[in-house]
């Protein structure tokens, strides 16, 4: 991004905020298939109630997992699939994928370390994708040999993670699509060998760091936690190792991440109203946090609509396919924070729609 077009951003960012109303034709486009739009996916956990797509591009369902057999997909909730799919009758240019996996959810190089045991799992991916009539299958196996999701892992697993992909591939064929999600280093995947197979990468750029540091800071800076990244670095990872930009997703949480005893489930839009805290920006790393007006410590780093309209500024500057989210709950019921981004990203947010925040103290 130039840093000019974020500094001028940043500082329109306290104006006056988005109306509520609905997109117009021009703003929504054809919504499927259109190569100049770009996308919002939303990953939908634990649905309390129908989502609203109308600022969305895709919808994930989380989760999916490897069963205990592994040799197929066991969902928890078929009935709770179906009904998400249903909303396609209320906007039908939205496209739903089952993401399979998830932090814990283990099974992966069990099947994937066997050969019938992946072809089966392959082709019950297929059975998924018809009896649903979902659009594709989005994998997110946290991670490739490695165990610390206390999952069981082996030194074969990033290879057999490729042949994973190519079956599944193979299954479904060219006209579903076959995504993934990503550890923001990137470090546990073949992502020359796994091109061909995928239709992009959702990046977790995200859950980089705990409180008192940011949870996911744009660019590095003395909040960064130590021995972690940027989103920025993130990013840049991936590009490093080859991937197109027009084949990578930025993850945007919808939540943060605060300290113990802070309390927990907070509307990120209204944490800028919280008492006894004060809300600050920080001028490098593009982000907010709050401190205690108590202790004056860090108690809560996350994301709002004005940092999160930064980072899609920052997407489209990369030429990046557009932004995911984690997850849909963390929006209010007004969509401020998934309008905020598709409209960015797709240039229709004419004015900065983010609110006044009283007691802010800049950095």
């Amino acid at each position: 991004m130039r840093k000019s077009l974020i500094y001028m951003v940043a500082a329109l960012c306290c104006l006056s905020a988005c109306t509520g109303k609905q997109p117009s034709q021009e703003e929504l486009g054809t919504r499927h298939g259109d190569p100049a739009e770009k996308i919002l996916l939303a990953y939908v956990f634990r649905m309390q109630e129908l989502p609203d797509a109308t600022y969305l591009t895709h919808i994930n369902y989380a989760f999916g997992h490897v069963n205990d057999s592994f040799n197929g997909v066991r969902i928890d909730n078929p009935k709770e699939l179906h009904q998400l799919v249903s909303i396609k009758r209320t906007y039908p240019h939205v496209r739903i994928l089952i993401s399979i996996g998830g932090w814990g959810s283990g099974n992966f190089s069990e099947m994937c370390g066997d050969e019938a045991l992946r072809s089966a799992f392959a082709k019950d991916c297929r059975r998924v994708v018809d009896e649903f009539k979902l659009d594709g299958i989005d994998i997110d196996w946290e991670y490739p040999g490695e165990d610390v999701a206390q999952i069981s892992a082996s030194e074969n697993d990033i290879d057999n993670y490729t042949l994973l992909m190519r079956d599944i591939r193979a299954a479904i064929g060219p006209d579903k699509l076959l995504t993934h999600a990503t550890a923001g280093s990137g470090k546990f995947y073949d992502f020359a060998a796994l091109d061909e197979y995928l239709d992009w990468t959702n990046v977790m750029s995200y859950d980089l760091g705990n409180a008192p540091y940011h949870n996911a800071p744009l660019y590095p800076s003395e909040l960064l936690e130590p021995e972690s990244m940027s989103v920025s670095e993130c990013i840049q990872a991936h590009l490093d190792k080859g991937i197109p930009p027009e084949k990578l997703v930025l993850g945007l949480p919808f939540y943060g991440r605060g300290k113990e005893g802070f309390p927990r489930g907070i509307d990120v839009t209204k944490a800028h109203l919280l008492p006894d805290y004060t809300y600050h920006w920080h001028s490098v790393s593009q982000v907010p946090y709050l401190t205690s007006d108590e202790t004056g410590e860090i108690v809560f780093g996350f994301d709002d609509e004005k940092s999160l309209r930064i980072k899609a500024l920052y997407a489209l500057d990369k030429g990046l396919k557009g932004c995911m989210y984690w997850a849909y709950n963390g929006d209010n019921a007004a969509g401020d924070l998934r309008r905020t981004v598709y409209q960015t990203l797709n240039g229709t947010l004419k004015t900065p729609g983010l609110r006044q925040r009283p007691r802010s103290q800049n950095q």
